[in-house]
């Protein structure tokens, strides 16, 4: 099979099957990160038993890795084409997984996860790009919406996979896992997808085209407004994922049931992206995030208030927290392929590059607020939870700024 996979492939995949491969390729992400979250413990123990908190580097390095990646992988798929990319960034994945497979420090593992993430940023960008250049407006924003359910509902499974493999032959294992998900998901798009990019269509890569796409994608008012809260709401969900773990473990000593709970909030919050999937066209993305946004944030305050002046119970103190932690990814399933969508709309006649530039600094600059906010992890969820607020606060004052959004966003 040739590089634009001519061969064998249909002129256009079925919309069921076409949303199925894009979720598979979205959830390498999600299943590279929710997989890691019952490790923590030992690698804390193993790694970095000075400093637990630490231990939650391996996702915002991920992240970071990604963030990274996700700026040239549009422009590299605009110049390329879209197949080739998704499997260069498999390379740079596996390559990664077998780094960390191997790695005898935290430092070590750190970069392998960096190496790791460049890598996902194939999948991550090139996805988006493939549904726009197929797709536009309301009705990519319903496809994104269906793509994004299984980012959510990937993670019911992830840490119970992830304790499976620990149980049975260590955390390092999970790395193993990493691998065959990879080749399988890859191994799809090679076979069954053409390529959405031709020849005629492509840019040549060049840094002064990339430096002109981030200034023309910038000066987008709507689109710099949309990256901002963008960040925040990535910044919000990494803080909160990231610190899952040590919450369940050391502030209510569910550490082994964690995953199980886990799974329980994953499977709820999957329907927030079915939901907007369903009112989206009816209601437009802007409502809709800014919507989900004041009722996240009322949950944090109260939620937040109560833990601090309420004198509960253990129980009924976990049970606050299992309701806001619930918020915080219904928020990411109501919000994440609106805010995608938005910010691609205006930029079709350059898909990949724009989705490289948005990708890239809405995730960087999530981890530079994520780590921070996970790292004042004191014992309590109380500064996760007041880090959430603050991030909702400034998202909500961004969105009320988007006047010059098209009437129909």
């Amino acid at each position: 099979m040739n590089a634009g996979g001519r061969s064998g492939a249909p002129e256009r995949l079925s919309q069921p099957e076409f949303i199925a491969m894009c979720a598979m390729l979205f959830a390498t992400i999600a299943f590279s990160m929710d997989a890691m979250l019952p490790a923590f413990p030992e690698i804390a123990q193993e790694l970095t038993p000075e400093a637990p908190n630490r231990a939650q580097l391996i996702i915002t390095s991920f992240v970071m890795g990604m963030g990274l990646g996700t700026l040239f992988v549009g422009p590299i798929s605009d110049a390329v084409g879209r197949k080739v990319t998704i499997l260069g960034g498999a390379v740079l994945y596996c390559a990664g997984a077998a780094l960390a497979l191997v790695a005898p420090s935290l430092e070590l593992v750190v970069a392998a996860r960096i190496l790791q993430g460049i890598g996902a940023a194939g999948p991550r960008v090139v996805t988006i790009a493939l549904i726009r250049d197929q797709y536009s407006g309301r009705e990519m924003a319903k496809i994104t919406s269906f793509v994004m359910m299984v980012f959510t509902v990937f993670p019911a499974v992830a840490p119970l996979m992830g304790a499976a493999i620990i149980a049975v032959s260590g955390w390092r294992s999970i790395f193993v896992a990493f691998l065959v998900f990879s080749v399988i998901s890859v191994g799809w798009v090679t076979l069954r997808q053409r390529e959405t990019h031709p020849p005629e269509r492509r840019r040549p890569f060049r840094a002064g085209a990339l430096w002109a796409g981030v200034v023309e994608v910038l000066s987008n008012r709507r689109v710099a407004l949309t990256i901002a809260v963008q960040a925040l709401v990535l910044g919000l969900l990494f803080a909160n994922l990231a610190s899952n773990q040590q919450v369940f473990d050391q502030t209510y000593g569910r550490a082994d049931s964690f995953p199980i709970w886990f799974a329980l909030i994953a499977l709820i919050s999957a329907t927030a992206s079915f939901l907007n999937s369903q009112i989206v066209e009816r209601l437009g993305m802007r409502h809709v995030i800014t919507t989900s946004l004041s009722v996240q944030l009322g949950v944090s305050a109260v939620l937040c208030a109560t833990m601090i002046w309420g004198q509960l119970s253990p129980d009924l103190s976990f049970a606050a927290y299992m309701l806001w932690n619930l918020s915080v990814f219904y928020l990411a399933g109501l919000t994440m392929g609106n805010l995608n969508a938005l910010a691609m709309e205006p930029m079709g006649h350059i898909a990949g590059m724009a989705a490289s530039i948005v990708g890239a600094i809405s995730t960087v600059l999530a981890v530079v607020i994520a780590v921070p906010i996970g790292l004042l992890y004191d014992g309590t969820p109380v500064p996760i939870m007041l880090g959430v607020g603050l991030c909702s606060i400034l998202s909500i004052a961004l969105m009320t700024r988007l006047k010059d959004a098209p009437a129909r966003a």
